[in-house]
């Protein structure tokens, strides 16, 4: 039986029909009060363990009745429950992935369709080394021993690691295929295209990418830097994705994201703390590592 059939023949059974009172409150209260019996039985099999002969039972009959008044619910807010089962499943998917937030996967291939010159280099060395000038601390980036971009500081009043940002677009090429600030710094904006080059790697999409890296980095500041973190919080990965809706990375799921970011933490907090080193991006194996001082 699918979703849309159940949800058809359990409005067949509805006491308190649409339209008349409490048509709503009554199967919302169901739902709660079918979960307080669901933690009962739960109850019971913690207290009595094996002498709750009838535990599987009791579990089933109550899931059983949550599922009614779940369909009920979505029956009188005019919803659909297959729409809705099948709307979760893709939700889920996006966020886990398949295989789980720990496989690795190959990077993503935006610009593959262009040439050479306009790709973003498959697999490179980049040396992140650190100077202190004027009483500034500053990094310099090389990327396959070539100097890229100015020398950055952490634009703060404290010393906060920032300056190794860099690190993070880093993370975004190799895990997702994509970033428009590391285009630009190595040359390779997709300008036989005038849309791609004005969209995806324009001012726009840019201060976008800049956006996220300051808005995880303000995340990750009051997380120990993702230190032992397994997982980024739900919201925060959706505020990425709603910010990215009308570029090409929007192909990526909310756990290629999670992947992104978080490899790309363990690898800032090896330079931060090594006060720069050596970093080996693999966009074909959507991977990145730090290599040593």
């Amino acid at each position: 039986m699918d979703f849309h059939k159940y949800q058809q023949q359990a409005l067949k059974t509805d006491q308190v029909p649409s339209g008349t009172e409490n048509d709503v409150i009554v199967p919302l209260l169901g739902l709660v009060g079918e979960a307080g019996s669901l933690l009962t039985e739960y109850k019971k099999h913690l207290r009595d363990g094996s002498a709750h002969k009838l535990f599987k039972e009791g579990i089933a009959e109550e899931l059983g009745d949550l599922l009614w008044y779940i369909a009920n619910v979505t029956s009188k807010f005019d919803l659909n429950l297959q729409e809705i089962a099948e709307g979760n499943l893709k939700k889920c998917l996006n966020r886990w992935g398949t295989k789980g937030k720990d496989t690795q996967t190959k990077g993503y291939f935006f610009d593959k369709d262009f040439s050479e010159q306009e790709r973003l280099l498959r697999q490179f060395e980049v040396n992140i080394i650190e100077v202190r000038e004027n009483n500034s601390v500053k990094i310099k980036l090389f990327i396959n021993g070539k100097q890229v971009g100015n020398d950055l500081t952490d634009n703060c009043y404290s010393s906060d690691g920032y300056r190794f940002h860099d690190i993070f677009h880093l993370s975004y090429v190799a895990v997702l295929g994509w970033s428009p600030v590391i285009r630009k710094l190595l040359g390779r904006k997709r300008k036989s295209d005038r849309l791609f080059d004005e969209v995806e790697d324009g001012g726009r999409a840019t201060a976008i990418e800049e956006g996220i890296s300051a808005l995880v980095f303000s995340y990750a500041k009051n997380h120990e830097f993702l230190e032992g973190v397994k997982a980024i919080d739900y919201e925060l990965l959706k505020t990425i994705k709603n910010m990215t809706l009308d570029l090409e990375i929007s192909q990526c799921s909310l756990s290629d994201w999670e992947r992104a970011i978080l490899m790309g933490y363990e690898v800032w907090r090896q330079a931060e703390k090594n006060l720069g080193g050596r970093i080996f991006v693999d966009m074909d194996a959507g991977f990145i590592s730090y290599q040593g001082k």
